[in-house]
């Protein structure tokens, strides 16, 4: 995937600053909650505290509360930066955690250049955090760091680098060594990188039993074998080797297993044809790895290979590790993180690459099979079932030796609230995008010539979304993506409607459609130069996919073409709208947002239907309700009774749906209240899918929702359309524009 630097600028700088902020997570609206918030009511907490030290995990944000602390010395793959530089980096190491765990994280660089003045410092944390995340400290700085503070702090204290891609590497490990059939203790395994991930990955290897006399490191000097005196230190002696090996390629004569943690390129052919048969190789170096597997295939065909990339199988990323190994210490509240614990992770990650894959991370990667094998070693890092795995294995295994001050009794349950805190949004839109990269559709836009269009066209394709085909005028396209320095290459077509070579193809068809609702020979001409006219034949007549519309048109004007080329699905009697919103406790779809003002029965038993056809089509089971004022007939009005009948007609039509109404929103969502109170309800659980019984109060829920629920809002999404075709709103911002699109190839893979 490229990115422009440009792109990656805007990015971290519009809007507010960077990519974190603060929120209250209690009412803080009237007199009354400043006082409790603060003076008076905050000294009876604080009094509770005094007396007891172990309350201020009860009453602060302690316990979900950790730092992300470093002064910048080794950076990602920049180096020595210092603190200013790096705090992007530990930004968005702070929204991993957020996003896959729900951890709350401040990043903290310090201006200290010595081991003992890093250690200064996060001691003086220990009273805010639960947890301390130490990262891109430079070695060995980075072992003394982290062996002082893990002595005298009584919270986990964790160094990314190091032990983050150990655990993750070693799960790959044992899955491969079982693969393949050999022994961990008898393997011979070479390392190429002596630094802190190195130096923690072979470690941990030898706690799970490989032994250290088969074990070769190799640094940029060559071998560390024994009686090197050439840039060691004591962490590097502990690897020494009585081997007559001096180089890379020597050390590699043989070898089971290859750990790459060093540069590109710096691995040979010739040396993976040295090593022994059915070899294991992880090439991790980023952004480039060691050797590249197509390199490796073209000289072997029985290797096991990992890298550090998602463009390749078996991707070793931290982020299977860090959110979920924090999570699990932070719930049993451990005063450390130690061997048992990282074990425990090992061996769940290495189990859960065994178990079925779901069909939601299948089609998340491709759609096709994904079965425990040489391509498989590893979960994939969008696998939501690692928090669960991970984060629990690492809980018992924290509560089992000792280091836990928070027991939990009932395991099962602790597993479904770890499900719970992150919900299913993230998966909703990383599954949109994955299913549209399969069959990147011709996505077509009549507003060809704005900016916010073609901004989000260099998105698609740079991430391959979808193919835009861009209309209007060529000279005025191509000023505006000079102007913008955008790179389409070959990626984008450009068409004029004036110079189309299947123009009069074009006006044909829509003089034989509209012949006999008054459209004369003229007229059709003129029609077919129109851009959205243009556009909707484009898709009709199956030179494009779908279309997307309405950045600078009010919606009536753009969905008249829409109707009068493509026309609606057979059997259909009404399009609707339909927005995804995306909050923060999981993803519900509300409709009719934009179309239908007051709809009878049969027409909101329509709508309900097509929705949940929609929802289906995002891999996501759709459990309906149908909303009113009133509750099961609680209130005896026209208005609900509609309703009721509405859920009637659906259930007679597609019988298997699981839906029920009329009901109030706030018991559709609620699933205690709804089974508490009407236990005879065919919902079960929380709806997400809202029917409204109104245009009214449908726009008026998603647009509150937008704004004061700060939903991410995917919409609206056209139904009952013959092809895709998706309405922008008037104004939508480049963000919207490359939803919808994925919203439109997703629909077109599943028409075609």
């Amino acid at each position: 995937m490229k990115i422009r630097d440009q792109e990656a600028l805007d990015y971290h700088s519009q809007g507010r600053k960077g990519k974190l902020e603060i929120s209250p997570t209690k009412p803080f609206s009237t007199q009354r909650d400043l006082s409790l918030a603060y003076t008076p009511g905050v000294a009876v907490p604080c009094l509770e505290i005094e007396k007891n030290p172990e309350d201020v995990y009860k009453y602060t944000a302690k316990g979900n509360l950790v730092a992300v602390v470093s002064n910048g010395t080794a950076v990602l793959g920049l180096g020595n930066i210092g603190p200013e530089a790096g705090k992007p980096v530990m930004e968005g190491k702070a929204v991993l955690f957020k996003k896959f765990s729900d951890i709350d994280v401040f990043d903290i660089e310090i201006r200290a250049k010595t081991p003992e003045e890093i250690i200064k410092v996060v001691q003086a944390l220990e009273p805010t955090f639960g947890g301390i995340n130490l990262e891109d400290i430079k070695a060995p700085d980075c072992f003394i760091v982290e062996e002082e503070l893990r002595k005298t702090m009584k919270i986990p204290v964790f160094h990314d680098d190091q032990h983050g891609t150990a655990i993750i590497t070693a799960a790959a490990l044992l899955n491969a060594l079982e693969i393949t059939g050999k022994k961990i203790d008898q393997v011979k395994v070479v390392y190429n990188g002596a630094g802190a991930a190195a130096i923690a990955c072979a470690n941990l290897q030898f706690a799970l039993g490989v032994n250290p006399e088969n074990l070769i490191m190799c640094d940029t000097k060559g071998v560390i074998y024994k009686g090197r005196t050439n840039d060691m230190n004591p962490y590097k002696a502990k690897f020494e080797n009585d081997t007559p090996a001096r180089t890379l390629a020597d050390a590699f004569v043989g070898a089971d297993v290859f750990v790459g943690l060093s540069a590109k390129d710096c691995v040979t052919k010739e040396m993976v044809k040295s090593m022994a048969p059915n070899a294991i190789i992880f090439a991790m170096a980023n952004p480039d790895p060691e050797i590249t597997p197509e390199e490796v295939a073209s000289v072997r065909n029985d290797v096991i290979m990992a890298t550090g990339r998602s463009d390749y199988a078996n991707q070793v990323n931290n982020v299977l590790g860090f959110p979920f190994i924090f999570r699990g210490a932070l719930d049993v509240r451990a005063t450390t993180i130690n061997e048992e614990m990282k074990k425990a992770a090992v061996k769940a990650l290495a189990d859960l690459a065994k178990e079925d894959v779901p069909d939601s991370v299948i089609k998340a990667y491709g759609g096709k099979p994904i079965i425990f094998g040489k391509e498989y070693i590893i979960p994939k890092p969008l696998d939501p079932r690692a928090l669960r795995y991970v984060a629990t294995a690492v809980a018992k295994a924290a509560v089992d030796s000792g280091v836990a001050r928070v027991m939990i009794e009932d395991w099962e349950k602790y597993g479904d609230k770890l499900e719970e805190r992150l919900g299913r949004s993230k998966r909703f839109t990383n599954l949109l995008f994955t299913k549209a990269r399969q069959t990147m559709k011709r996505i077509i836009f009549p507003e060809g010539e704005e900016e916010k269009i073609l901004r989000a066209a260099q998105i698609l394709v740079d991430q391959g979304i979808a193919k835009p085909i861009l209309v209007g005028n060529a000279e005025r396209i191509q000023k505006v993506i000079e102007d913008l320095h955008l790179e389409f290459d070959s990626q984008v077509e450009i068409v004029d409607p004036k110079s189309f070579p299947q123009k009069e193809e074009f006006v044909e068809e829509f003089y034989k459609m509209r012949q006999r609702k008054g459209a004369t020979r003229y007229y059709a001409e003129r029609t077919m130069q129109q851009r959205f006219y243009f556009s909707m034949m484009m898709v009709r007549l199956g030179y494009a996919d779908g279309v997307i519309a309405g950045l600078t048109t009010n919606y009536p004007d753009t969905i008249r073409p829409a109707l009068n080329v493509i026309g609606m699905r057979k059997g259909i009697r009404n399009v609707s709208g339909m927005y995804a919103v995306i909050a923060k406790k999981g993803t519900y779809f509300f409709s009719d947002t934009t179309v239908n003002i007051d709809p009878d029965a049969e027409t909101l038993a329509e709508i309900a239907l097509l929705t949940a056809e929609t929802v289906k089509r995002f891999d996501i089971e759709p459990k309906v309700a149908m909303l009113s004022f009133s509750n099961f007939g609680s209130t005896k009005h026209p208005r609900s009774e509609k309703i009721k009948q509405a859920v009637q007609l659906i259930k007679a039509k597609n019988p298997s749906l699981m839906v029920d109404g009329e009901m109030q929103a706030d018991t559709a969502v609620t699933p205690e209240l709804l089974e508490k109170e009407y236990p005879f309800s065919t919902l079960k659980g929380a709806a997400n899918v809202l029917i409204f019984p109104s245009l009214n109060s449908a726009n008026i829920a998603y647009k509150l929702m937008g704004r004061i629920g700060e939903a991410e809002l995917i919409g609206p999404i056209l139904m009952g359309m013959a092809k895709p075709v998706h309405v922008l709103q008037h104004g939508a911002e480049v963000t919207d524009i490359v939803n919808m699109v994925a919203v439109c190839a997703v629909e077109a893979g599943e028409m075609q």
